[in-house]
């Protein structure tokens, strides 16, 4: 985990150097062009959720049945599911299985909730073999256990655990780790993490541990607010904040990724607990965005989902009347707002885009008028 670079240490500088040019061509052209944009739902949906999507455009995610039993799906780039199941899921409402990330091979990771309500991680390979497993400091108790969130081109996978308290009350206190391709786990905790209910040390989900191995995410503090962390292949911890963000209750510093390149966006809620987006460049240097015609007001604003390895981001606006619309963000800073054709126009409905891969597409779901939810994607 501490050494291996992927595939690009193997190439010569300047095939690097074209598929780059490549990828930022198609980045922009993504945004250039019109796309396409179409919904999706697994057989036996009443709730789509669509999360991570790979350079093949495969997409996996979760749907929630009319048992109320969660599902995991894979979903091929000609629209066909294949619906899995972890051995050892419950079948009860609320149980069930679920994927969040999926890397290049085809390899996904996700949690399973047990019919004693404990969440363990799991990873289904490309030859679709299943490997549970549990961080050592997990608890056992309902609400406790292992949250796997992503899986790199490597293999590694990072996540969170829960070992006091549970999620359905809030009184559990979060603690980060990485498996390497190996299944050795690492826990870790984020110095300044708090240790109350509601706090502790969480990397993000979907994208957030790249290809060198380093992982993003959020650490929760005594007073309750956010602040961002990277954590190296090497295991070195930096801590940052964006300028701006507020200092109070659920204000802070939020990242939602990191790509090859080091670069993590996410957002910051400021003193109004308004929503804003940032992009923080490797070297560290940080800027900020808002998209036009984010509202102003608690709860609203900007917040970026997902940014793919030529810094093309993907995520929704919450506008002044709280409805939710998808934009997708270039490089260069060039944005362009979008939403489903047939999303909700009232409070909470509309657009929320969750991932976004390197040829330009990007996934997520959509609230309809009647508030159901389904998937999308959009290509270009």
């Amino acid at each position: 985990m501490k050494s291996t670079i992927w595939t690009l240490c193997l190439m010569t500088c300047a095939l690097t150097l074209i598929r780059t040019a490549n990828a930022q061509a198609t980045a922009v052209t993504a945004i250039a062009h019109e796309p396409t944009i179409v919904s999706f739902d697994p057989p036996g949906s009443i709730i789509t959720y669509a999360f991570g999507i790979n350079s093949a455009g495969v997409i996996v995610g979760v749907y929630l049945d009319a048992s109320d039993i969660y599902h995991a799906y894979l979903r091929a780039p000609d629209g066909t599911f294949t619906i899995f199941d972890a051995p050892g899921a419950g079948t009860g409402p609320f149980q069930g299985t679920a994927f969040y990330s999926v890397n290049w091979e085809g390899a996904a990771a996700g949690q399973y909730i047990d019919p004693n309500g404990v969440y363990h991680g799991f990873l289904l390979a490309r030859d679709r073999s299943f490997t549970s497993f549990e961080v050592p400091g997990a608890g056992t108790g309902t609400g406790q256990g292992t949250f796997d969130w992503n899986i790199n081109s490597q293999g590694e996978m990072a996540g969170s655990y829960v070992n006091t308290g549970d999620i359905f009350s809030g009184t559990q206190v979060w603690h980060g780790y990485v498996r390497d391709p190996a299944g050795e786990v690492t826990e870790f905790d984020v110095p300044g993490a708090g240790t109350g209910p509601g706090q502790g040390t969480e990397p993000c989900t979907i994208d957030c541990v790249n290809a060198e191995g380093a992982t993003a995410g959020s650490y929760i503090d005594a007073s309750n607010v956010f602040h961002g962390f990277v954590r190296a292949g090497n295991g070195r911890v930096t801590e940052f904040d964006v300028r701006g963000a507020g200092s109070g209750s659920g204000q802070g510093t939020m990242p939602y990724g990191i790509n090859l390149l080091g670069q993590i966006e996410g957002a910051y809620v400021d003193a109004s607990y308004v929503y804003h987006g940032f992009v923080r460049a490797g070297d560290g240097s940080i800027t900020k965005f808002d998209v036009r015609g984010a509202g102003t007001g608690s709860g609203q604003g900007t917040s970026p989902a997902n940014i793919n390895d030529w810094g093309a981001i993907a995520g929704e606006y919450i506008d002044s009347s709280s409805v939710n619309h998808g934009f997708a963000r270039a490089p260069d800073g060039r944005v362009v707002t979008f939403d489903f054709p047939g999303a909700g126009t009232g409070s909470g409905q509309g657009t929320v885009p969750y991932c976004n891969n390197a040829e330009g597409a990007i996934d997520g779901w959509y609230i309809d008028s009647s508030n159901v939810q389904h998937g999308f994607l959009r290509t270009p």
